[in-house]
């Protein structure tokens, strides 16, 4: 199916290069993921290389997320929350939850273990998860550097508010606002919401921009977009983005990336042997581990490669 096809009789905006509609997973226990990035009709947007919606989803008491302890190299992960918390340990030591508004920006480098779960307390009283995992390819001049952890409180970030936006920068620089988050490529990520009849320019700063759709109804040049719809915008033209209800939206993008990327289950590189390197290093246990996890998720086999799982 083309990409014209999934706008199901719309008319394509002179600024939109494809349409991505993801499908909803199950991936147990109620929990939905949309998988937005990579698709087999665009692998990347500036440095973005995988974006998946998480939720929303309902967790009865006593149950919740369990992402046993898995490996990454050769990017950055950011985990971003709408709504709940997760708690993060890695192999590098660092305990910390996340709650909506904040940033958990992994740098995996050279390479790195860690486990999302539902934190004790969470899980006991149970409730709503909902967010954004968005992976950063790294450029190859940084894909080995040490891993590192940081976390970004929500009152830390950067805001835009004013007639109508209501716009959050998570890192890179959009809109006047610069991310106090530290990325090692030329990229803006960023939440917005629009009141309804609202405005909002998305520049042509960016080589490659890509806008995401969690909530509401958007116009694009007299085309309208649903929830659950990734647009990549062709490059050069400023795009205005209308509100029809209230809405809400992750920006993203950035300048295009120094060479293809190689992607096999939670690994990202430039080069396959190096995917081969960390396969084995993860299959023999050369990983270091992420103290007080004694579960872990094994290596998938080669063919097909298996996507990343959640649970």
């Amino acid at each position: 199916m083309s990409w014209e096809e999934d706008l199901q009789g719309r008319e394509p905006p002179p600024s939109l290069e494809t349409l991505i509609v993801p499908r909803v997973r199950d991936l147990g226990d109620g929990f939905h993921v949309r998988r937005a990035l990579p698709s087999a009709r665009r692998r990347m947007v500036g440095p973005f290389i995988f974006l998946d919606q998480m939720g929303p989803a309902d967790f009865d008491p006593g149950r919740g997320l369990d992402v046993r302890p898995h490996p990454h190299i050769g990017l950055s992960t950011v985990t971003y929350l709408f709504e709940g918390e997760i708690l993060h340990r890695d192999s590098l030591g660092f305990v910390q939850p996340i709650r909506p508004g904040a940033v958990n920006w992994m740098t995996a480098g050279q390479g790195i273990a860690h486990s999302e779960r539902t934190g004790p307390e969470t899980r006991s009283a149970g409730g709503r998860l909902f967010g954004i995992q968005a992976w950063i390819a790294l450029p190859k001049q940084h894909e080995e550097v040490a891993p590192a952890f940081v976390h970004h409180p929500a009152d830390t970030l950067p805001i835009i508010d004013g007639e109508g936006i209501h716009l959050t920068v998570i890192a890179g620089q959009v809109h006047g606002g610069k991310s106090p988050v530290r990325a090692h490529s030329d990229l803006f990520y960023a939440d917005a919401k629009m009141e309804a009849g609202s405005r909002l320019k998305l520049s042509a700063e960016y080589e490659e921009r890509g806008l995401y759709l969690v909530e509401g109804t958007v116009e694009v040049e007299g085309t309208r977009f649903q929830p659950g719809e990734l647009l990549v915008f062709k490059p050069g033209s400023e795009i205005i983005l209308k509100a029809e209800s209230s809405a809400r939206m992750m920006l993203l993008g950035g300048e295009p990336m120094d060479g293809p990327r190689y992607l096999f289950w939670n690994f990202v590189s430039s080069s396959k042997d190096r995917l081969e390197a960390a396969k084995a290093d993860w299959k023999e246990g050369r990983f270091a581990a992420v103290p007080t996890e004694t579960e872990f998720i094994p290596l998938p086999p080669d063919d097909p490669p298996a996507p990343v799982r959640y649970p």
